[in-house]
């Protein structure tokens, strides 16, 4: 019996030592990595430069039109997320957001989304598309019950 007692003090010990461990492991691994943010606002014109160099190649007049500029703005926005990275930020991180939002109002202030007014299609069409759903299921509904009363054909 006393075997079995200094083998459940020593798994004891053991399993004590293992926690003490992990305990330690992990308090290292939880160690926060802070963001250096004037890295980060002192880097993100490098990209907003670059960016603005790239959008002289493209008619001030077709800057609405994203196809015309897509690639640009993609590196633009790699470029802003390498930076934070860099400054061991986040992204989009609220400071990051802030100068994107500048160099939208910079380039793209003129761009306004035209809103498409809906209107609803005349009424013979309305009826039309409305009626032909509700006749068909009436109309499945009553194929359903009348193959289910025909037991000739269930066989």
């Amino acid at each position: 019996m006393e075997s079995h007692a200094l083998w459940l003090v020593q798994l004891f010990l053991f399993a004590l030592w293992v926690n003490g461990l992990m305990t330690i492991g992990l308090a290292g691994a939880q160690q926060r990595i802070v963001c250096n943010e004037s890295l980060m606002l002192q880097k993100l014109p490098v990209c907003g430069k670059s960016f603005e160099e790239m959008m002289r190649k493209v008619d001030s007049r077709k800057w609405c039109n994203l196809t015309e500029f897509i690639l640009y703005y993609n590196n633009f926005t790699l470029c802003t997320e390498h930076e934070a990275a860099v400054a061991k930020c986040f992204w989009p991180n609220p400071l990051a957001e802030g100068y994107i939002t500048g160099i939208h109002r910079q380039f793209f202030s003129n761009c306004s989304a035209e809103k498409i007014h809906w209107e609803d299609p005349p009424d013979k069409i309305l009826i039309t598309l409305i009626l032909i759903p509700v006749l068909l299921t009436v109309a499945m509904i009553g194929l359903v019950v009348w193959c289910s009363k025909r037991s000739d054909i269930l066989v």
